[in-house]
């Protein structure tokens, strides 16, 4: 088959994510990211469906050079290990994540050319688009997937790049010391041995576990560091340590639609506002998941309908309903009332008119506590 002419594909991304003058704009252009997604996993009607990038050249450079996320892996089923024609349902444990939003966490790592740079590994694509910025020695490159590492070695070799990539979890000790650490894939917290490898000045970049926030911290002489929540949204898949993530509240219940009608321990209320997708109201969302960590958030949408369920490991749970934008009929029961909690939080938001997550000021002991503050607000993670 006659390679596919991707130059063309790659500068009109390039043109469409990067300002002229900007850095980035060549290495997003010069940067072969069809190598790094022969295979993806894309959305279907009933399930992911695998895309093959050889059975279908045209179409996979218009996915491959479009400014979107592409799955990669599914579970602990890999997209370049799956068959023709095969499905997939579950959670997405692996992407290429969009290249706009890889460049944006890597300018806001405000990356001098001899920034010695860890970065987080998946498809290869983002190593490699910090590899033409600041060469392929200054750079290296984790992932706690054998495979990814093993896969995205072989396609940086086979562009001329060469940075250092090891199986490593980015939650313990890290292979070395780096002036900055770029993490696309989001932290419960800052763990203790990032911190440690980071050099004394060097810049963390990385989002928070169950938000859409944004954190940049510059390290003290003392081990901690300081900086602050950025004000723009951006959501990566969690740090996991096994094939795939442990199962969630909702998972332990099973049917959990009729788990919720058969609780007992029940409140009803009205609340003052309608039902909320929280996931999809970011702010909303990443200000709920730092004061009430732990809740997973389901969201249906009919005809007319809104139903949301929430679900906590402690056996707190919630659903509201609602007609469109009328106030929510609200049933929650177990040691919290979540709903409750979710109202205060919007009603705050209507009285100081935002919420303080995002500009927050961030704080950052050595052993990896991390205090958000802003105002008259704080919260501690980890």
């Amino acid at each position: 088959m006659t390679s596919p002419d991707w130059r063309p594909h790659a500068e009109s991304l390039a043109a469409e994510v990067a300002h002229p003058q900007s850095r980035w704009r060549p290495a997003i252009a010069s940067t072969p990211r069809h190598v790094f997604v022969p295979r993806w996993w894309g959305d279907g009607a009933d399930g992911r469906t695998l895309g093959v990038g050889a059975g279908d050249p045209e179409r996979w450079m218009r996915v491959a050079y479009s400014n979107t996320s592409l799955v990669t892996r599914i579970g602990s089923r890999h997209a370049d290990h799956a068959e023709p024609g095969e499905k997939a349902d579950g959670v997405p444990t692996s992407s290429s994540t969009l290249p706009w939003l890889v460049m944006r966490m890597y300018q806001h790592a405000k990356l001098a050319d001899d920034s010695r740079t860890l970065v987080t590994t998946g498809s290869g694509y983002g190593t490699a688009l910090a590899c033409h910025r600041l060469t392929d020695a200054l750079v290296t490159s984790i992932d706690v997937d054998p495979y990814l590492v093993a896969a995205a070695t072989e396609r940086l070799d086979s562009i001329g790049l060469r940075p250092t990539v090891r199986v490593c979890d980015i939650t313990g000790p890290l292979p070395g010391t780096y002036d900055r650490v770029v993490s696309t894939v989001s932290l419960p917290s800052v763990p203790a041995p990032l911190l440690a490898a980071l050099n004394p000045g060097g810049r963390l970049v990385t989002t928070l576990a169950d938000t859409g926030l944004i954190l940049t911290a510059d390290k003290r002489a003392d081990g901690g560091a300081v900086g602050q929540v950025e004000c723009e949204g951006a959501g990566f898949m969690t740090a996991h340590h096994g094939d795939g993530y442990p199962p969630g509240p909702f998972e332990e219940m099973g049917a959990f639609k009729e788990k919720f009608e058969e609780k007992s321990d029940s409140e009803e209320s009205v609340s003052p506002y309608p039902v909320v997708d929280v996931r999809q109201a970011w702010e909303l969302w990443s200000t709920f998941s730092l004061e009430v960590p732990g809740v997973e958030h389901r969201f249906q949408r009919g005809d007319s309908r809104r139903t949301a369920w929430m679900a906590h490991p402690d056996g707190s749970w919630a659903k509201a309903t609602a007609l469109r934008d009328e106030p929510a009929h609200v049933v929650q029961g177990g040691p919290r009332r979540l709903w409750d909690e979710l109202d205060r939080i919007r009603r705050q938001w209507l009285v100081d008119g935002r919420l303080h997550a995002y500009g927050a000021r961030a704080s950052i002991t050595p052993d990896g506590v991390l205090t958000l503050s802003r105002g008259g607000w704080s919260v501690t993670v980890g």
